[in-house]
Parts: structure tokens; C-alpha cells; sequence
């Protein structure tokens, strides 16, 4: 069915629904659930080449690392569908701050670690590296990552099960947060992460939007059910791709391009995510440039470390966080005719470096050789993603059998804001 639309006044496409592809023809424009859940995976279809025995787990060999993964998630995912199947929208116009410089549809956070100023309680705030203030304004990033937790679970559950009262509920969420005009959000980040006397927002803010990524990609998995009405979509992906616009064009935008460590890697992940959803292939061709031409070369050691993050006061935390985004990277953009995972700089520098440089402090932590991360210390390693997708794309067993025996739940808040990616099946 070929529909024809137009892009803010300015352009005509006649395109289905599932062709859509506006990235570059847009301008710019003006309470965390804690309930755990697991699923089935018998319906689960794969677009891939058949798993060869490399991947093979265990002493069936018809079972590869996606089915292992399967198995396991299935009782955790069908409960979480469960819950997500009862919950009603809250998008970020349920909450607001007095301290936002922004409107009733403009996300708005404050920055983590900026703290009163005990020389001058009521002045501007000041830095504290990584110790995060408690009282900060942090409700519509509750709300993204509820959100995300939502779409997250439904998506995964109408993959495994193709039940499309899945897709029904994910959509009632999505008009919310993208179509119905008294609910939903602005395609910007201008307020996030401000800072009081400072910043009314800042470029680092953008990473807070690391969490509509697995709603995009449960508009992926989901789109193509009777029940996700076409009009729906394509409004869906016009505000991605506005989003994706903004995050490439706006001053806090580039900015944040250009930031030398984890900032950027998750700028990237984020443009990448979006323009897959909207089909947008030269934003994607350009994402995979500069995964090879700057954000692998620039961040990564010779040994496989990340420098930047290795000199932060969280170090191991934040290596594992830029390596789940630089792996989530590869998985996203990576062909037939590209393979980032095969891809190594002249040096030698390579995703599967970083992992294997990583790996042996996430089976054992008491290896960890530097101080102990300021917060949250005790909360890291959870099964991080770059293990699942890592030894799916290598073929290594011990890297699956570690991501297993970790975590597949996390409860503390500050892990799951730096864990985006939480429902790795959508992903595969």
C-alpha cells in the first residue's frame, strides 16, 4: 500500500510504510518500573545465514547462541510482557520542573554530577566527576526509561510469540509519546542536563536519549504487524528522523559529535538507531565512516583499553558502558558488504580487541588493577550486551557462558541508566 505524505510543507514521497526514508529531507523544528520478567523463543524467526557449528553451545548442535539466549531470557521476557501489557502511558508531560527553561513538551534533566556549592549554597552548582546528586530533576529520564522498558518487553514478546496484542499495547505508548499532540515530545534535547547558574541544558544531555534506542528498535521488530497502523509509523519515524536531524545539525548536536569519549560513541549509537528505523542509508553509510575513521582510532588503546574512560573516577564502569556502545555500533551497522566487526584499524585496533582486552576483568573483577570506581562500585559487571553480541559475532563460548551467569535484571538505578540496551533478542 503506497502512501503519500508530505515533510513539513516541503516535501511529496510516495513510499509503503516500510520504505520510509526522510533523514535528510527534514528541517529543524519547534517512576522506573522495578518488575522483573523471562520468554518464549519457538517463533522466533532469523534472517541470517544459518548458524554454523562454531556457534553451537552446549552438546546440541542445533542450538546456537541466539536460541541459547532465547531459552534463557523466555521466562524474564513473558514476564515483563505481562506487566508492560497493564501499564498506561506516562510520557515527560506528567512531570515538570521550575527550574526547566524549557516548555510543557521539552525533556528536561539536570546534570548528575553538579552539586550546590557549600561556599555559595544558593549560587551556581559545581562539578563533582562521577558522584551523582540525588536531588537532581531526573523525571522524564524515569520516563524514557519506563518507556524503554515498555516497548522493550513487548517488542520481544511479539517476536517470540508473533501474538500481536503485544504490538496493540506498544502502540497505545507510542501515539503518547510521538502523535497525540497534548502528550508528546519535542524532537530536541535544548534542556537536557542543565545546570543551575550555569546551563539551561548542554550537549552532554544528549545521552539521555541513549534510551529511545530499543524503542526504535521495537518499532523494527513490530511495524510490520496488521494491527500497527500505517499512519502511525510514518508519524513515528517523521519525529525520529526530525530527532536524528536535530541531533546532526543543532549546536548542542555537533557538540556532542565532537566530544572526545563515550559521549560521542553514544551520539553515534543513537544516529545509527534512528536512521535504521527511518531507512535513512547515507546517514547510515556516514556512521560507519566514522566508527572507523575516528571513534575506533581516537578512543581505543593499543592494548584494546579506552584511555578517557580509563582516567575517570568511575574508570571500570564507564570502560564497560563504552564498550557495550562501540559493540551495539557494530551490531546495528554492520553488512554483508561491511562487517565492522571484521574491521581493523591499520594498527591493529578492533572491536574484538576491546573486548578481549575487557573480558578477563568482567569473569574475574578482582583482576581490576586500578581504584575501584567512586560509585557503584559493587553494581558492575550486569550481562552486559557486548558479551551476547560479542560471542555471537566471534563465536566464543566463554564470553556467552560469562554474559549468561551475570545479571540479566538489574535493579539499581544508576546501572540500568547506563544499560540501554536491555532486551538484547530484539537486537539479534
Amino acid at each position: 500500500m503506497n502512501i503519500i505524505f508530505s515533510v513539513l510543507s516541503a516535501a511529496v514521497i510516495a513510499m509503503s510504510p516500510s520504505e520510509f526514508s526522510v533523514g535528510h529531507l527534514l528541517t529543524d523544528r519547534d517512576t522506573l518500573a522495578q518488575d522483573a520478567v523471562t520468554i518464549d523463543a519457538s517463533t522466533i524467526m532469523f534472517e541470517r545465514e544459518e548458524l554454523n557449528d562454531k556457534q553451537y553451545l552446549g552438546n546440541n548442535p542445533n542450538e546456537g547462541i541466539e536460541k541459547s539466549a532465547e531459552i534463557l531470557l523466555r521466562k524474564q521476557i513473558l514476564a515483563e510482557a505481562v506487566w508492560a501489557m497493564t501499564q498506561k502511558p506516562v510520557t515527560i508531560t506528567a512531570a515538570s520542573s521550575p527550574r526547566s527553561a524549557g516548555g510543557k513538551h521539552d525533556f528536561f534533566s539536570e546534570a548528575d554530577y553538579f552539586w550546590p556549592d557549600p561556599k555559595n549554597p544558593d549560587g551556581p552548582y559545581i562539578n563533582r566527576d562521577g558522584l551523582t546528586n540525588p536531588d537532581n530533576f531526573v523525571e522524564h529520564r524515569k520516563a524514557m526509561i519506563r518507556f524503554s522498558k515498555v516497548i522493550g518487553a513487548l517488542a520481544s514478546a511479539y517476536k517470540l510469540t508473533g501474538d500481536e496484542k503485544y504490538v496493540k499495547q506498544a502502540v497505545i505508548h507510542l501515539k503518547a509519546w510521538f502523535v497525540n499532540t497534548e502528550t508528546l515530545m519535542s524532537p530536541n534535547l535544548n534542556f537536557a542536563q542543565a545546570v543551575k547558574g550555569k546551563f539551561t541544558g548542554r550537549n552532554y544531555g544528549i545521552i539521555d536519549t541513549i534510551h529511545l534506542m530499543e524503542v526504535a528498535q521495537g518499532i523494527i521488530v513490530m511495524e510490520k504487524a496488521k494491527v500497527f497502523d500505517p499512519q502511525t509509523a510514518i508519524t513515528v519515524k517523521t519525529w525520529f528522523a526530525e530527532y536524528t536531524n536535530w541531533l546532526n545539525t543543532s549546536k548542542p548536536g555537533i557538540q556532542e559529535k565532537l566530544v572526545k569519549n563515550n559521549h560521542a560513541t553514544c551520539w553515534a549509537i543513537q544516529v545509527a538507531s534512528f536512521a535504521k528505523l527511518c531507512n535513512d542509508l547515507p546517514t547510515l553509510d556516514s556512521m560507519r565512516v566514522r566508527y572507523k575513521t575516528v571513534l575506533l582510532p581516537n578512543q581505543m588503546g593499543a592494548d584494546g583499553s579506552f584511555p578517557l574512560e580509563m582516567s575517570r573516577t568511575k574508570p571500570y564502569g564507564y570502560s564497560i558502558f563504552n564498550l557495550d556502545a562501540m559493540t551495539m555500533l557494530c551490531q546495528i551497522l554492520s553488512t554483508p558488504a561491511d562487517n565492522l566487526w571484521d574491521f581493523k584499524t591499520a594498527d591493529g585496533r578492533s572491536i574484538k580487541l576491546g573486548i578481549a582486552y575487557l573480558y578477563p576483568f568482567i569473569a574475574d573483577k578482582n583482576k581490576w588493577s586500578l581504584t575501584p570506581d567512586v560509585m557503584y562500585w559493587e553494581n558492575w559487571p550486569v550481562a552486559q550486551p557486548f558479551l551476547l553480541f560479542g560471542a555471537n559475532a566471534y563465536h566464543e563460548k566463554s564470553w556467552y557462558t560469562t554474559w549468561e551467569k551475570l545479571d540479566h535484571n538489574p535493579q539499581v538505578v544508576e546501572v540500568i541508566r547506563n544499560l540501554p540496551i536491555r532486551h538484547p533478542l530484539i537486537w539479534m
